[in-house]
């Protein structure tokens, strides 16, 4: 038996699962020497889920889809996450999903699109689930060298009739978001202020405008985030030329708020730009960052900093699936976002990675709680791309790497020692390009299982959601 034809792009649904029932059922025989197969172990013995498995394959189609993204959320990330929240035999809400592989993130050149570029930006590895097409670093869901727009899922639902939602701890015009509802050539053009790189996009030059611009053009339902600042920038073109985008928002039938207090208060009906911060919002924890030979620590991380005016990831998705859900006769398509994990591996900050990632993990139980009672649900869980921190023995005197170290005292009351090495010690450290987790349920979910490419993530989604044809690329 060959995993390659559970990929989604070359077998469809009832082929995929007349496999994957098959694949495992072997993985679990296997599970202990063929590396293709994902099982959940749980601490001390894991008992046979053939059954549970075979149970939860569902090859129909799904009212909605929750995609929920953890920016540089590798395989380490998370394990480094369990390890202090739960113990290395615990597990985390993003653990329990049944389906489970692994995708590869690796984007192209925008010199010569024909060859690989093996460690993607943020904003190319969003292009490829959002669109099913591989784009080279900084493009937003347009085409290397020929600056073509793609349409993105987001886009699709739109025409479908889905609602749709954008939530992210990040600003809403960062890459990961702004994947789904732009099309530009430079992930830095955020704001109608912000457009030298991207001159032919500006409204005055008869473009779509900058990232901000165009997520208020496309009316998506539910938007929650950062970047406020952003939107305050006037728009120099177009009918709302000499306004701020948040003016252009309002007169395009947006509620605007800026507290957590206002988002509680929401009731369905009507569109929702949520801004709870100038820039990126805060963290959810704190404590020593990494520091050269012999590290900081051992340390606890600091919880509950996060600032009480705005809202937490998790609050934020309950309350976009509250207000994207209220019309039965519809479903929507929602991606949330905890962004500010890649932020802090890249600061070599420890606790402000776990907390976000904890914090993240609290998003996805908040899916699954919906999902329980809502089984045309498909919730897929993700990242972007991989990133720098590892689990090490603890270095010493003689032995040990030129990077940043810091050790923590897990939920195992053990010590655990962290590495970040893709750098010089104070320099931003690096995204890595080694497959990542994915896991999903519900419709169309099996479709994750073994090796799969960032771009199956669309065409998984597009099925399940029966959205129009769509290529693979």
């Amino acid at each position: 038996m060959e995993f390659r034809t559970l990929r989604s792009e070359v077998r469809g649904p009832r082929s995929i699962i007349s496999q994957t029932r098959s694949s495992i059922t072997l993985c679990l025989l296997l599970a202990a020497s063929f590396s293709g197969c994902t099982a959940v172990r749980h601490a001390p013995i894991a008992g046979d889920r053939t059954t549970d498995l075979a149970r939860a394959l569902n090859d129909g189609h799904a009212r909605s889809v929750i995609l929920l993204i953890g920016d540089g959320l590798g395989d380490s990330e998370i394990t480094i996450a369990r390890n202090y929240q739960v113990g290395a035999a615990g597990r985390l809400a993003l653990d329990t999903l049944p389906f489970t592989g692994e995708y590869t993130t690796y984007v192209v050149q925008e010199a010569n699109p024909a060859l690989p570029d093996y460690v993607g930006d943020s904003a190319a590895t969003a292009t490829a689930w959002a669109t099913g097409h591989k784009t080279s670093h900084a493009r937003l869901s347009t085409t290397p060298q020929t600056d073509e727009p793609l349409k993105t899922l987001l886009e699709l639902a739109q025409e479908k009739g889905l609602r749709t939602g954008n939530v992210t701890t990040a600003e809403l015009t960062d890459a990961t978001p702004a994947a789904l509802n732009a099309h530009i050539n430079h992930r830095n053009c955020e704001g109608p202020a912000d457009m030298a790189p991207c001159p032919k996009y500006k409204k005055s030059a008869g473009g779509p405008g900058s990232i901000a611009e165009q997520t208020v053009d496309h009316h998506v339902d539910v938007l929650l985030g950062g970047g406020r600042s952003r939107f305050e920038q006037t728009i120099d073109g177009g009918p709302y030329a000499g306004q701020t985008v948040i003016q252009s928002a309002i007169a395009q039938g947006y509620t605007v708020i800026g507290l957590a207090p206002a988002l509680s208060a929401m009731q369905p009906g009507g569109m929702l730009l949520g801004l709870f911060a100038s820039g990126d919002m805060g963290l959810e924890w704190r404590g020593e960052p990494a520091k050269r030979y012999p590290g900081s620590g051992p340390q606890r991380c600091v919880e509950g900093v996060r600032p009480p005016s705005e809202p937490s990831l998790a609050v934020m998705t309950r309350k976009a699936i509250e207000l994207l859900d209220h019309d039965a006769r519809r479903g929507f398509f929602l991606q949330v976002e905890g962004a500010a994990i890649d932020k802090r591996d890249h600061a070599a900050d420890p606790c402000g990675q776990i907390g976000e990632t904890v914090a993240f993990d609290a998003a996805v139980q908040v899916a699954l709680e919906y999902a329980a009672t809502h089984a045309d649900t498909l919730v897929v869980v993700t990242g972007d791309h991989a990133h720098t921190s590892q689990i090490i023995p603890a270095p010493q005197p003689k032995d040990h790497s030129p990077g940043v170290f810091s050790t923590l005292i897990t939920a195992d009351g053990a010590n655990m020692t962290l590495q970040y090495a893709t750098n010089l010690p104070g320099r931003s450290q690096e995204h890595t390009g080694t497959q990542i987790h994915i896991a999903a349920q519900g419709p169309q979910a099996a479709n994750v299982v073994g090796v799969t490419d960032q771009t199956a993530l669309f065409a998984l989604i597009a099925r399940a959601l029966s959205l129009e044809a769509h290529r693979a690329t």
